[in-house]
């Protein structure tokens, strides 16, 4: 059982960065990856990140904009936010998943969330 914690959240500025932590609590090869979820909206993907870092697919609302990267040695997966929209608040999850985690289902291990707050 794989346990994922975030951290980094907080409220921003639009136009302003964020950089999203979470920790594994143990070695893993999962794919590793960020959902979010606004209020009243389902929970969508972000991003994900392979355990070489080789393959990084993103969601078509945040390239260019945010960037993921992993350090095994540390068993943490990172998200850097840039160039912050309103439209970008919501509880962001992270994910630990056997296969490419581009719907909801598909990972095998959550994390608790952090939330982003983006103020115009």
């Amino acid at each position: 059982q794989v346990q994922l914690v975030e951290s980094g959240g907080g409220l921003v500025q639009a136009g302003g960065s964020l950089r999203l932590s979470c920790a594994a609590s143990e070695r893993t090869t999962y794919i590793m990856g960020w959902f979010r979820q606004a209020p009243g909206k389902e929970r969508e993907f972000v991003a994900a990140i392979n355990y070489s870092g080789r393959s990084t697919p993103y969601a078509d609302s945040v390239k260019g904009r945010f960037t993921i990267s992993r350090d095994n040695a540390k068993n943490t997966v990172y998200l850097q936010m840039n160039s912050l929209k309103p439209e970008d608040t919501a509880a962001y999850y992270c994910v630990a998943s056997r296969v490419v985690p581009t719907r909801p289902g598909d990972p095998n291990y959550w994390g608790q969330g952090t939330q982003v707050t983006v103020s115009s």
